[in-house]
């Protein structure tokens, strides 16, 4: 069985991104487990704690190790992904030389109610996690645009066309992860 983590950008109460990935965990795939990895209980990553790492950092950082692979769904702030995100992705690849990120194939979906769809926060997620040596789905790109029109009024996923994509989306995701 792989594990693979979901990693919600946004910590808003009843954020779009947490929509779309409890719609993607809500999907068994045989021989694959969903995991959500909490990123809001993190105390801002400061170098200091590298030595003496609050027990918050350990903890996250030892989820993370046991993964198999990340789907990082995230919205898109002032044109980046949002600041809890990268704190996230800092205390895991910390201390140096000790990066548990290192090697894991992930993926990318962002969303936004505008129409870009988070190309942005997209993107300048990719070029971080590249740094951190994940192993990026190229293909499909995945910039969710007008995101509240494909929302039931309980925030769920309700839009058939967005469904699909997502379907077809973590089933390229699936076959990524089954090439390590």
């Amino acid at each position: 069985m792989k594990t693979i983590g979901i990693v919600v950008g946004s910590l808003r109460k009843g954020a779009f991104s947490q929509s779309i990935a409890d719609y993607i965990a809500s999907k068994p795939v045989e021989g694959f487990e969903f995991k959500f990895i909490e990123i809001g209980n993190l105390p801002l990553y400061n170098q200091d704690f590298d030595e003496n790492s609050p027990k918050e950092y350990v903890s996250f950082r030892n989820e993370v190790k046991a993964l198999d692979a990340v789907l990082f769904i995230t919205p898109e702030h002032n044109r980046s992904f949002p600041a809890a995100l990268k704190n996230a992705l800092d205390i895991a690849s910390r201390p140096y030389g000790e990066n548990v990120w290192n090697g894991k194939p992930a993926a990318v979906l962002s969303e936004s109610p505008g129409s870009v769809g988070g190309f942005g926060a997209y993107h300048h997620l990719k070029q971080v996690l590249g740094f951190l040596n994940l192993y990026i789905l190229s293909q499909p790109e995945a910039y969710i645009g007008n995101i509240m029109n494909s929302l039931d009024e309980n925030g769920k996923v309700n839009a058939d066309s967005l469904k699909g994509f997502l379907d077809d989306f973590k089933s390229a995701f699936i076959e990524w992860i089954n090439k390590f």
